[in-house]
């Protein structure tokens, strides 16, 4: 099988905790179901990917009842209780109440590695504990937990700071949400995956699953 016949494939892809859809924007040939918690930000989504199966529920949930339906599943897990910034500049220097990490996200990588029919790639922030698990690649600001040979390199968004005024990241990812009556843009923003990052790890799925065709042929 060669790559032009893998790409003229449409790839079934699972897109959880899908936000607005950073790392989806650049992927081609695929038939994503997107789920998302927040009506309002999955009402973006689906605003900006009109073709895509936009779900709003519970992504934990999801990925257990539907994760062998897919050839390609994507995890972007909520970082805000990982977070760098919030444990030492929230919580330490400005009083924020501590709060637990939320550990969903190491079920799910758990259960992935243990369970998945297909290949998936989860991303989260570099927390602010040693990681549980660890990671396959360190990509810009985000670790990623796969069953694809990641490797890591730095990015255009590698040094965005909580500070970064929202039209700076905007420019930075080529995208506006002027038209939108979101709150938490900022916090919206800064959980967009770089659309490059994306497409990276979709194209190693790709030539992954060439690969793995010729060695079962």
């Amino acid at each position: 099988m060669t790559t032009d016949t893998i790409s003229a494939e449409t790839i079934r892809v699972l897109n959880l905790y899908a936000g607005i859809g950073g790392n989806r924007k650049l992927w081609t040939n695929c038939d994503v179901t997107a789920v998302e918690m927040n009506a309002d930000i999955a009402a973006v989504y689906q605003d900006m990917f009109p073709d895509d199966k936009v779900i709003v529920g519970d992504a934990h949930q999801y990925l257990l009842d539907h994760y062998k339906e897919y050839d390609f599943i994507w995890l972007s897990h909520p970082c805000q209780s990982h977070s760098r910034i919030r444990q030492f500049v929230g919580v330490k220097a400005k009083g924020f109440p501590a709060i637990y990490p939320e550990l969903s996200l190491y079920q799910e990588i758990i259960f992935l590695q243990h369970n998945a029919v297909c290949d998936w790639s989860a991303e989260n922030v570099n927390p602010y504990y040693k990681p549980l698990i660890e990671p396959t690649a360190h990509i810009g600001r985000h670790l990623f937990w796969s069953n694809l040979p990641l490797e890591s390199y730095k990015t255009k968004a590698q040094h965005l700071r909580s500070r970064n005024a929202i039209s700076d990241v905007e420019d930075l990812h080529a995208i506006s949400l002027d038209k939108y009556k979101i709150p938490h843009k900022r916090q919206i923003l800064r959980n967009y995956v770089e659309p490059e990052i994306g497409k990276a790890i979709f194209d190693v799925m790709l030539k992954n699953r060439i690969k793995e065709t010729t060695n079962g042929s």
